[in-house]
Parts: C-alpha cells; sequence; structure tokens
C-alpha cells in the first residue's frame, strides 16, 4: 500500500512548483553559500531534491550536485528544468532510507522536509539521518529542515494553514496536532497537473532542538 507522501508526488510536479513554500530557493541557497563558503570544490547531495530546485539553482552558481528522490514524478521534472536550464545534474531515483552512497559528499542538504519527517515511523526518520551521514566524507556537513515542534504548542496550526492558502494551490483542512507523538494529522485537498481533484489524509512529525 502505498504513503501519502508516494500518492501525493505520483503526478504533481508543475503544481507543486507554483506552491507558496517553495519559493525561497534563492535565499535559501544564499545561506548555504555562507555555510560552505562559497567553495565550489564541494559535492553536494540533495535528498529529497524534488523537482530540483535547490540542485538547479546550486549548479548555476557553480557547484557539482546529485539530486535523489523517491519520487520517479518529480524526477522526471527535475531533469526536464535541468535541460531547460542548458544543465548537466545527476538526477537518480533513490530512497533516503537506504541510499548507495558511501563517503562520497562534502555536503548533503534536506530542505523544505525533503523526505525527512514525512516518514510514518520516527526509525525511518532516523534512517534517513543515518543514511545521510554514511553518504559524507569524514569532515562533511549537513543542512537539513523539520517542521518546529515548538510551533503547534503555542500557536494554532489550522490558523497558520488557512492564512497561507493561496488559490489553486493545496489546502490542509482537519488539522490535529498529538503532543505525545509530536504529530500532525491533516487532510490535503489538491488538484495533479491533470487536473484531477485529489485528497490525501497525511501525518508528520514535529521536532523539537533536543
Amino acid at each position: 500500500m502505498k504513503q501519502w507522501y508516494e500518492s501525493l508526488f505520483e503526478n504533481y510536479a508543475h503544481k507543486y512548483d507554483k506552491e507558496s513554500y517553495v519559493q525561497g530557493t534563492v535565499g535559501e541557497c544564499d545561506f548555504i553559500e555562507r555555510e560552505i563558503n562559497r567553495d565550489k570544490s564541494l559535492k553536494i547531495l540533495d535528498i529529497g531534491c524534488g523537482t530540483g530546485r535547490h540542485a538547479i539553482e546550486l549548479t548555476e552558481r557553480g557547484y557539482k550536485v546529485t539530486g535523489i528522490d523517491l519520487s520517479a514524478n518529480q524526477i522526471t521534472r527535475a531533469r526536464e528544468k535541468a535541460r531547460e536550464a542548458g544543465l548537466t545534474i545527476d538526477f537518480l531515483i533513490q530512497d533516503a532510507r537506504n541510499l548507495p552512497f558511501n563517503n562520497v559528499f562534502d555536503l548533503a542538504i534536506m530542505l523544505c522536509e525533503g523526505g525527512f519527517s514525512l516518514m510514518e515511523t520516527d526509525e525511518m526518520n532516523f534512517a534517513i539521518l543515518k543514511e545521510a551521514a554514511k553518504a559524507l566524507k569524514s569532515k562533511g556537513k549537513f543542512i537539513f529542515t523539520t517542521l518546529n515542534g515548538l510551533f503547534p504548542l503555542f500557536h494554532s496550526v489550522n490558523d497558520f494553514y488557512k492564512s497561507e492558502q493561496k488559490e489553486g494551490q493545496s489546502r490542509c483542512n482537519q488539522c490535529s496536532f498529538d503532543l505525545m507523538t509530536f504529530r500532525d494529522h491533516n487532510t490535503v485537498d489538491f488538484e495533479d497537473d491533470s487536473g484531477n481533484k485529489r485528497e490525501l489524509s497525511c501525518n508528520e512529525r514535529y521536532y523539537v532542538p533536543s
């Protein structure tokens, strides 16, 4: 049986690129460059690369990037975008819980969740972190984002989703946050790239700094 994150990205690449939460690419890559002192010799692994927004932006800036994602549809779109930009980038269909790399990369990035925190168990999320660490050289750096577990303690997740929703984008409904498991359960309504309206029951793991 497919998990919600597999079903979501079966045919959701063009629409995904229009979502509000993927519009910060330039600023995010500016941050990455500062963190690595703009060292263009570094090999970068983009875990859960989606349609390749960070990989493409970093390649345009002169970096060597490999992008991996579980979704064949997302990888197909990433390859199309790279070709349109005249770039050569390795985009591979891979599961972040079982990567074929060992001591290869200087930097791994996993932004806008990139798979982490979407998994159905804590053990699977931990497997992603272990695989990222394995892919890195001994002095490698790992930059990733996750959902902030402190946010639902002080704010309404429902109100936040409603404030961010825009016409034509996916909508999160029926949100509930479980304080025991730190998981947000919600229903996502969206329209895929073929114009089909779909609804999925989703849940994501939030984390706190500790």
